[in-house]
């Protein structure tokens, strides 16, 4: 039943009182204890736009006004999904040929991507084309219909099962044609749009209890000898899979400077080491050995003492001061599952933290917490950290 119009009008009232009052705040005290260098120095002011809970991507329409929405608030970097599912939100000849599908059935008659990149063009924002899924073949559909077409390409755990973990579906990533397949969509993208790079998730990887496949338990005794351990955490089992990973970032790397030494490869892993040890993700090999030009570790915590933990460590065990230019970290505004969404205090010491240990940017899960309770988020940042436009 909609609200008569006494008591939208008072919820408008409060809704604008919330946004003065913080902005207030920020303008006045909260300024105090910012670092000095918190909106004098350039850096990443990125947000994730995924197609679940958010309705960005469903109309051109949208599209443009989320774009004039970020831009007015100062972000400058957009990391729009485009796999997901076992689908593209980009007409894709790669898709088209192997699967008969050419992009997902949502976006029927339109081009999501080519849309989006127009209008964050428009208005000064880069886009870095965000494969969500990477490796993973579905969510709780035994595969989906990319292992109903390609059976051969599923990966397996100890017991020779269709890998599951978090009831995500996975595909064997140490296989080269998986390989080839997932490499293949990011070049295609990059290839064929004008973006600023590509990005891959927490997804270019494999859980830890994989590789236990044919192809995989024979490759194991040609290159060391021996037949893969039950314990899918030994050492050497797991580094040397973890290795195959990491390979298969190097290539990818490789050719996306092959198209364009401009473009930039933006990973998003799990936090090291324990994205490690579940997921054979070695982001820190990755930027030590600078196959990466972005990373941003999914440092999603919920209270600051967890959050800053985590950029003490990464700052002060893991990376140089002169890798810190490559680091920006997620953060977790929003998580409909929860229905959590971060409270603008938490907002700002968690940016304040960043700068305060030489991180000069972030990147933002995800754009529709932005706009809850009147923009409150958006205001916050509009009015503080992000009130001098950045640029990348």
């Amino acid at each position: 039943m909609p609200f008569s119009p006494l008591i939208q009008s008072g919820i408008r009232g409060f809704a604008s009182a919330v946004k003065q009052r913080l902005a207030a705040a920020i303008s006045a005290s909260d300024r105090a204890y910012l670092p000095a260098n918190m909106t004098s120095k350039p850096g990443m002011r990125g947000v994730w736009i995924p197609s679940t809970d958010c309705k960005v991507l469903t109309s051109k329409q949208r599209i443009a006004g989320a774009m004039d929405f970020l831009a007015d608030t100062g972000f400058n970097t957009v990391f729009p999904v485009v796999w997901n599912r076992g689908l593209t939100a980009y007409p894709s000849q790669i898709m088209r040929e192997q699967f008969g599908v050419e992009i997902d059935a949502r976006y029927a008659g339109r081009d999501p991507l080519a849309e989006l990149v127009i209008e964050a063009q428009r208005v000064g924002l880069k886009v870095i084309p965000w494969f969500e899924y990477g490796f993973v073949s579905s969510y709780n559909l035994n595969g989906g219909h990319l292992l109903a077409t390609k059976p051969e390409w599923a990966a397996r755990d100890r017991s020779g099962n269709l890998l599951k973990k978090n009831n995500f579906e996975w595909m064997n990533s140490l296989d080269p044609e998986v390989q080839d397949f997932l490499l293949g969509l990011m070049l295609e993208v990059a290839r064929n749009y004008p973006v600023q790079g590509v990005q891959g998730d927490d997804r270019i990887a494999l859980p830890c209890e994989g590789g236990y496949d044919r192809q995989t338990i024979a490759r194991y005794r040609q290159e060391c000898g021996k037949t893969p351990p039950p314990n899918s955490k030994e050492p050497h089992w797991l580094r040397w899979r973890a290795n195959i990973i990491t390979e298969f970032v190097a290539r990818l790397h490789r050719e996306l400077k092959a198209i364009n030494p401009e473009l930039l490869l933006s990973m998003s892993p799990s936090p090291y080491e324990w994205g490690l040890l579940e997921y054979l993700q070695d982001s820190k090999t990755w930027v030590d050995r600078q196959l990466v030009d972005m990373l941003h570790p999914q440092f999603y915590r919920r209270d600051f003492h967890s959050y800053k933990q985590m950029v003490d460590r990464l700052v002060g065990q893991l990376f140089s001061r002169e890798q810190l230019h490559c680091i920006s970290p997620g953060i977790l505004v929003a998580n409909r599952g929860s229905s959590y969404c971060i409270n603008p205090e938490l907002l700002l010491q968690v940016i304040a933290c960043n700068r305060d240990r030489g991180i000069q940017g972030e990147v933002l899960f995800f754009y529709e917490g932005l706009q809850d309770n009147g923009n409150c988020l958006a205001e916050v940042l509009k009015n503080g950290p992000y009130a001098r436009r950045s640029s990348v």
